[in-house]
């Protein structure tokens, strides 16, 4: 599991001054201005952020130090960690998308499908996509209690219940 977990990003600036515009990624997307000052990927950057408002697609907010347009874009693309010590527990039913990336696939009759490689969520729900070992594409699931019924991070597992395919 790793030190650092991904809580959101800065999607570029938001007007000329210097404000940029977040994307988070907390269930309650306002809690990325609680967590102090947030880090880059290899946790050598820090960034102090002040939330402004809302604004459409994510949140407005202003870095320290950050003052123009041109600073704001330059920063586009960037990832926001925190230390997953100053992250609130989980109810047992509820996993950050770090700590799923890398566990082993498998039905429940215990054949080995593949591992995870990515968790994403567009809005509707959270999608886990498995590299497979016996299929050339990615499988792209829902991650529902229906397709996913046991998360076992101890075992670094998963169960999936997969979808029968139409073609047999």
């Amino acid at each position: 599991m790793s030190d650092l977990i991904c809580i959101g990003g800065i999607a570029g600036a938001f007007g000329v001054s210097g404000e940029v515009r977040l994307k988070s990624f907390c269930s309650e997307p306002t809690d990325i201005g609680t967590y102090g000052p947030l880090l880059s990927e290899d946790g050598l950057r820090e960034f102090h952020i002040t939330l402004t408002r809302p604004v459409a697609g994510g949140l407005g907010a202003r870095i320290k130090g950050v003052s123009t347009k041109e600073q704001a874009d330059a920063l586009r693309g960037t990832s926001l960690f925190v230390p997953r010590e100053r992250l609130p527990s989980l109810p047992d039913d509820e996993f950050y998308h770090a700590d799923l990336i890398g566990l082993s696939a498998y039905d429940p009759g215990g054949d080995l499908i593949g591992k995870v490689t990515a968790i994403y969520n567009h809005g509707a729900g959270d999608i886990v996509e498995i590299s497979p070992t016996r299929h050339k594409s990615a499988l792209l699931l829902p991650f529902t209690t229906a397709i996913v019924p046991n998360v076992d991070l101890t075992a670094g597992r998963i169960v999936v219940n997969l979808p029968d395919d139409p073609d047999e």
